[in-house]
């Protein structure tokens, strides 16, 4: 097809570019702009349609909606409708008292508009790679400056709020929409201007730019002195009791963060006078240490001229390259080779005298590429002058006195409910919020150390804090952070710093000094806590998550620093815990229940490749939520699962950046976490990598230039002991040397190491009962291949006749069995005499015992009863007892064990078990596992190289056990306590007295037994018949039967445990 026939479809509107837009706009806008007014002798002059020519601004602005060029605000912009009309009508209308006027109201309106946050990232993503190319936002992030400067003007800020007073005065009753929407745009406008970021400071800029870096201040200084901090408290405190003021609570917390977000708690403790004198000091200090580092590797005067040395790669090659005869040619000279040859390298520093020359040689190299630093994106670092934060100073001690516990409460309530104004946003503005002021309340308390107790702030202050809703809602937070696909590692980071000073709020409640009953019931309560964040078990993963995720790029320096405080501050926690209440305490743990799959090969004619009955029972049910588990916890066993080799790589990385460190605080805490790993934990074969040594050879050569506080000589000493473990091992084993190329994850740490395994009793079935755990073949095979797996390990054994056996008692009980159904077929008469008077048919079925119980205690009138298993032997009777493969195939060839009702079915290792082949099992099914044991015998079955207990396991007790009822309470715990101990008395006590009846019972036949004697006086010729004709068949019995199997257990029938 040639060119000109291709006919191009493309849309006008896409044509329509940028330029044409604002050709088209710009003139209308500019003749509203002229109609707003003007200046008169220095003084503005409203025009006389100036509230019409606000509502038709207003209309053009609504045009962006569906302009990513932002084509209307950047004409507003090129006008400077803002500072030249919009703050003159303001100052003219509000400013003088006209505070309903609805020319101010409408200007505010539009200023709110004007202002309105640009979210760059956001808007990034919104455009078109090939349409939106050209798009550029630095003017109008720039026209948003000068728009918080402009509104900083003396007077503006009050104007503003006193248009907000007539609405909030209004009563409930005559309060109408439009005053509450009122409100709204003003505190709007307050978001807008606190979250506009100033410049950065920089000395090299003009007055003009200057200005630019310094506004947040001047905003703080402006919203105190018009009274808008007064508003922000008010609404904060009521935000539970008025529904108007609750409306407003979310709004109220962005403010909050966004003006606490660029400073520190710590900061704002101090003096800011003295705060200033300190800055000053610590720039002092790194500019010093920085001038001595770099004079410690200065060349000196001389150096370039006076230093030549020569140095010579691989010396062993040097008779190569020279020429002279090698031992294997002495005859001939070897011409150099300049791949073999040592070159000589010529080095000018007078460094290569004393230091090795590698590290000389390495200073001229191209320093590696370091990955960009990621922002820290919860918070930020605001350059506030010292006026600017005595003001937040305040503002943060009165929301504490007054506003924290409403406030909070009342936003979790709307968070809860899921209300239409909460924003994904809110849920990380909460948890920073939160944050900032549990750190401040702690710093304001411990430096009133010295003040009197009563005058002290009360812990009730933040109580909202430690009560369960609120925990549960963070760690929440943090779980559904992890598990979102892009993590939300901003708000797992702003979850970590709040269970952090959650954790130095317990331990500040258990170390107060209050004396009294005051004091004893902060202990106790503290107490309470930390046992219930340990049982709850998610903090302490939380704890260790935050490391073990950790990437650098990927997150910022801060989520480090906030994960390794986390650790730190649970570790000590968990250590003072620890020695307090004993060796152990029980950790609550989520475990998700499995997928219950039929096993390979499985059938319906196969029940055993299917799990046991309680097993199938949850597969069939209802989907299951997760499972909570009990199990035991010791800080032994959780500082060994802190030896991991993600933390600890984690670790070394913030230990690299130690240069970044702000105070020897951060060093203490990561180098404690380091001792715990290396010396408590005994894993030192973690740190026995090459990327890791190459580190301690960095940090012992910068030595010289840390400061001389205690932690930083506590790092050396340990990388020393790190270092002698390392050599004590390659002096061991010389692998170790290649060992150090390779990761040590999956526990390989510990061959390098010296962690010992805890030398204890495993709390098995064999160490409770003396007898061996039962084991069972693993998932995937069939029930003839599992009975060819126990054969094989029997006969891996030497234990061949123990399957002769089981073929013996099998053939006997299934001649046995098919006699008697013969017997049956050809007597029906005789076998209709066995129930005395009464006819019953052939599908009858007759119970031995009401206390046997289930499908296998019933035995079938025409057929068979139970055939007790005679141990011949002393050896038979302990293979049957002790021998988990014997067992196994007992299991497996249909037999069962006849378990006692006392202690729970539990066999101790002096009792006997009885093994007995229940009367419902018919001889087609006996005669199939013994077709399947001598098919395996003569046709063993391939196991593909493994030996047969390779492919087994110990045996999963399917146990349930009832979880009761906790209460935090100390007189329902004693009252519940006393009701599970009555409980467990009436238990042992009826079992206690079912056991006496039965010993003292003698069965003759069991299902003839009667309970009385009064038979006897009645029917006493009836009796004596139906006991000849017993007599008869039981004689009959005697004589078929082999080796008496099949005869009745002289006990009678019991109840068996399935």
């Amino acid at each position: 097809m040639a060119d000109e026939d291709v006919i191009s479809v493309s849309s006008g509107e896409e044509q329509q570019d940028y330029p044409q837009r604002r050709a088209i706009l710009e003139p209308a806008i500019h003749n509203v702009v002229n109609a707003l007014g003007g200046y008169e002798g220095g003084v503005y002059r409203l025009g006389d349609e100036v509230y019409g020519c606000l509502k038709d601004l207003k209309k053009f602005w609504r045009k962006d909606d569906t302009d990513d060029e932002r084509t209307v605000a950047r004409i507003l912009w090129a006008f400077r409708v803002l500072p030249n009309d919009l703050v003159p009508i303001i100052l003219e209308t509000a400013g003088k008292g006209h505070v309903e006027d609805k020319r101010a109201i409408a200007c505010a309106d539009l200023i709110t508009a004007m202002t309105w946050p640009i979210d760059l990232a956001e808007e990034l993503k919104e455009l078109d790679e090939e349409l939106d190319r050209g798009t550029d936002y630095t003017q109008l992030v720039q026209s948003h400056l000068h728009y918080k400067a402009a509104l900083l003007a003396p007077g503006v800020l009050q104007a503003l709020f006193s248009i907000v007073l007539p609405c909030l005065a209004r009563g409930p009753k005559t309060r109408t929409e439009r005053d509450v929407q009122i409100v709204n745009v003003v505190l709007h406008l307050v978001r807008n201007l606190a979250f506009i970021k100033d410049l950065p400071a920089n000395v090299h800029l003009s007055a003009d730019q200057a200005e630019f870096s310094s506004l947040q201040s001047k905003l703080i200084r402006a919203l105190s002195e018009s009274h808008f901090f007064d508003l922000l408290l008010t609404i904060a405190s009521s935000a539970t009791s008025d529904a108007m003021f609750n409306s407003w609570n979310a709004l109220v917390l962005e403010i909050f963060y966004l003006l606490f977000r660029g400073v520190r708690p710590t900061q704002l403790v101090l003096d800011q006078t003295a705060q200033t004198k300190q800055n000053l000091r610590q720039l002092l200090t790194t500019e010093d240490r920085r001038r001595r580092d770099f004079a410690r590797n200065a060349p000196s005067r001389h150096s370039r001229f006076g230093t030549t040395i020569s140095v010579r790669l691989n010396p062993k090659k040097v008779s190569g390259a020279s020429g002279v005869p090698t031992e294997g040619d002495p005859g001939t000279p070897t011409p150099p080779n300049e791949s073999s040859s040592s070159q000589p390298i010529v080095l000018h520093r007078q460094q290569a005298l004393s230091k090795e020359s590698g590290a000389v040689i390495d200073l001229v190299k191209r320093q590696n590429k370091q990955k960009g630093k990621k922002e820290d994106e919860v918070a930020r670092n605001d350059n506030l002058t010292p006026e600017a934060r005595t003001v937040l100073r305040g503002l943060a001690r009165t929301f504490i006195e007054s506003c924290f516990n409403p406030f909070l409460a009342s936003l979790l309530k709307d968070i809860k409910s899921e209300r239409p104004k909460i924003t994904e946003k809110d849920n990380l503005r909460l948890l920073f919020v939160t944050e900032w002021f549990l750190e401040y309340f702690l710093a304001v308390r411990t430096q009133e150390k010295n003040v009197d107790a009563s005058e002290r702030w009360a812990f009730g202050l933040v109580g909202e804090v430690i009560e369960r809703s609120w925990i549960v809602w963070v760690l929440k937070r943090m779980n559904g952070a992890v598990e979102e696909k892009p993590k939300s590692w901003k708000e797992l980071q702003a979850g970590i710093e709040c269970l952090t000073q959650l954790l130095a709020l317990l331990e500040a409640m258990a170390s107060t000094n209050a004396e009294g009953s005051a004091g004893e019931e902060l202990h106790e309560a503290a107490a309470l806590l930390q046992q219930q964040l340990v049982y709850n078990g998610q903090v302490l993963d939380a704890a260790l998550d935050g490391l073990r995720m950790y990437k650098d790029g990927t997150q910022s320096l801060n989520f480090l620093r906030s994960s390794v405080h986390l650790a730190y501050a649970l570790m000590r926690m968990l250590e003072k815990w620890a020695k307090t209440s004993g060796d152990g305490s029980y950790v609550r743990k989520r475990v998700k229940p499995k997928k219950k799959r039929r096993a390979k090969g499985a059938t319906e004619e196969e029940p055993d490749g299917v799990p046991d009955a309680e097993e199938e029972e949850l597969a069939e049910g209802p989907p299951q939520d997760d499972v909570i588990e009990e199990t035991m916890f010791t800080f032994e066993s959780f500082e060994l699962k802190f030896a991991n080799s993600d933390i600890t790589q984690s670790l070394l990385t913030y230990v690299g950046r130690h240069n970044e460190f702000t105070s020897s605080e951060e060093m203490k805490r990561v180098v404690s976490l380091l001792h715990r790993q290396a010396v408590r934990a005994k894993a030192e074969g973690l740190f026995f990598q090459v990327s890791t040594l190459n580190l301690f050879k960095t940090i012992l050569a910068d030595q010289k230039s840390f400061p001389k506080d205690q932690p930083y000589k506590d790092l050396v000493a340990l990388i020393n002991y790190v270092l002698r473990q390392f050599f004590k091992a390659v002096e061991a084993d010389s692998f170790v040397l290649i060992e150090a190329f390779f990761p040590k994850n999956r526990n390989r740490w510990k061959r390098y190491s010296t962690w010992e395994p805890e030398n204890k009793a495993k709390k098995t079935k064999e160490a409770n009962t003396g007898l061996p755990p039962d084991v069972e073949v693993k998932k995937g095979f069939s029930w003839s291949e599992q009975l060819a797996i126990a054969m094989a390990a029997l006969q891996d054994a030497g234990q061949s006749e123990l399957i002769e056996w089981v073929k013996e008692i099998l053939a006997i009980v299934i001649a046995q069995r098919q006699r008697i159904e013969e017997r049956a077929k050809n007597d029906p008469a005789q076998d209709a005499s066995h129930d005395g008077d009464e006819n019953i048919g052939e599908d009858a079925i007759e119970t031995c015992d009401p206390s046997f119980g289930g499908a296998t205690g019933v035995i079938l009138k025409k057929y068979f009863c139970d055939a007790v298993i005679p141990y011949t032997t002393d050896a038979r009777a302990d293979a049957a007892t002790r021998n988990p493969h014997l067992r196994l195939m007992f299991r497996l060839a249909h037999f069962h064990l006849l378990r006692d009702d006392d202690d729970n079915g539990d066999l101790d290792a002096s009792d006997e078990p009885q093994w007995y082949i229940p009367a419902g099992i018919e001889p087609p099914d006996l005669q199939r596992s013994l077709t399947v044991i001598e098919q395996f015998e003569t046709t063993p079955l391939d196991l593909e190289g493994k030996r047969a207990a390779q492919l087994l396991r110990k045996k999963r007790q399917t146990r349930r056990r009832r979880r009761r009822r906790r209460t935090t309470a100390s007189g329902s715990e004693g009252e519940a306590k006393e009701d599970d101990d009555s409980d467990d008395d009436d238990d042992v006590r009826k079992r206690k007295v079912a056991r006496k009846a039965r010993e003292q019972e003698k069965y003759m036949s069991a299902q003839f037994i009667e309970d009385s004697d009064e038979e006897y006086g009645r029917d006493i010729d009836g009796f004596f018949a139906r006991e000849a004709a017993l007599r008869e068949r039981t004689a009959l019995a005697a004589i078929d039967s082999l080796s008496h199997i099949g005869t009745m257990r002289p006990t009678g029938t019991k109840k068996r445990r399935r």
